[in-house]
């Protein structure tokens, strides 16, 4: 527990210092200014630099997350790391982030004597396809739910398929609206660039599972027929997930001149301001942040009926939804986008932005006290900060002491 009797110590343990740096600042920011202790628990990357903006967090970094890894020796000996930094953190309550935290840190949080909340942001590669990784997942999450206070969801399928499996359901699993983004930082602004060519764009890691084998084949066969259009593809390879982009695959179908390859942008407000639409055929997000920073910035967009993606369009006014997998589907509402006059493709871009305003800005999701509660039980913050002043300010329960 922390030292200081009225100051409470919040931890946020997630698979990457990247997950922190790219999702998790402006709930950072919020237990600060709540006069909050903050504590990172993640393997260190590139992505701690945000240290410069945070230099009263206290990072530690995890040797034995290897996110992708089935080897249950490898899972035990995180599980060990993680209870002896939770033993000597004594943090008064732990957010999980991301499947393996909210596993075996649900696990650990529960030997070191620490409350816990399971975050589910998505579920990725083991619940997108069926098979022995998935029965182990499942099985792992009904054994380690027992330990989490409770279980927050960013969509509602998520929420219904662990209810559906066993794992947790009842008043310990809320669904939210995820974590928001910044308007402000993404907000519209002109695109000077003279295009004879409307822009089509997509934006994620290269896995198969975010879509994009469906959104090159798209490209291949509207570019066969029509002269008028590019498509952008930006983003990373990730060799540590099964359904990484093949390199030698990619390399085709940049040489085939399909799509056009930026590489790996950390920034990518300039290349959402050229594009004229942001295209997610994803198979499954938590809620897909690229989609909301694209209508944040007043960009219609195109994504599927998948859990999490759905939520972001009324369907032919801020953009489209298509089938998951189905290429002929993706075709038929880029040419729905493309038979739009420029006016109406701006008025579809505005009604994105005003989506983004009201339902998915990380102020208004994070506005409040922490011990006064919103109206909006559904909001992100609201649900944690509930959750904290349940467990902790009102002194619900007590920290059993380290007997280590």
């Amino acid at each position: 527990m922390s030292n200081q009797k009225n100051i409470k110590t919040v931890a946020l343990v997630a698979n990457s210092t990247w997950n922190i740096y790219n999702f998790r600042l402006n709930l950072i920011d919020k237990f600060i200014a709540e006069g909050m202790d903050v504590v990172v628990i993640a393997p260190v990357d590139e992505y701690l630099t945000y240290k410069e903006k945070y230099p009263t967090v206290r990072h530690y970094g995890l040797r034995l997350l290897d996110r992708d890894s089935t080897n249950p020796i490898k899972d035990f000996f995180l599980l060990l790391e993680l209870t002896r930094k939770y033993k000597k953190i004594k943090p008064d309550i732990i957010l999980h982030f991301t499947n393996k935290p909210n596993i075996y840190g649900g696990i650990a949080a529960r030997f070191a004597g620490v409350k816990s909340i399971a975050v589910v942001t998505g579920l990725g590669y083991a619940f997108i396809h069926k098979g022995f990784v998935r029965k182990m997942m499942t099985m792992l999450y009904r054994f380690s739910a027992q330990y989490h206070k409770k279980f927050i969801f960013e969509n509602v399928e998520d929420r219904e398929l662990f209810a559906q499996l066993g794992i947790v359901s009842g008043d310990r699993a809320i669904s939210v609206k995820g974590c928001g983004v910044d308007t402000t930082w993404y907000h519209p602004y002109p695109n000077s660039q003279d295009k004879e060519k409307t822009i089509f764009t997509f934006i994620g890691r290269l896995l198969y599972d975010k879509g994009i084998r469906e959104f090159v084949e798209a490209a291949r066969k509207i570019k066969n027929i029509r002269q008028d259009v590019a498509f952008w593809v930006v983003g990373e390879l990730d060799a540590e997930n099964p359904a990484t982009v093949d390199k030698d695959e990619l390399v085709r179908w940049v040489d085939e001149d399909v799509v056009y390859y930026h590489g790996f942008i950390k920034d990518v407000r300039n290349i959402i301001a050229q594009s004229d639409c942001i295209v997610l055929p994803s198979y499954r997000e938590g809620l897909p942040r690229i989609v909301i920073e694209g209508m944040s910035m007043g960009k219609p967009v195109i994504t599927t009926h998948a859990a999490g993606c759905e939520e972001t369009v009324d369907e032919g006014v801020n953009g489209y939804l298509v089938n998951i997998k189905d290429v002929g589907s993706l075709i038929k509402a880029i040419n729905d986008f493309l038979a739009l006059t420029h006016e109406q493709q701006t008025k579809m871009g505005h009604a994105g932005r005003t989506k983004a305003l009201n339902e998915f800005d990380d102020k208004k999701i994070g506005g409040g006290d922490l011990c006064d509660m919103c109206e909006n039980k559904n909001d992100f913050y609201m649900i944690i900060n509930q959750s904290i002043n349940e467990y902790i300010i009102n002194g619900n329960y007590k920290i059993e002491n380290d007997q280590s």
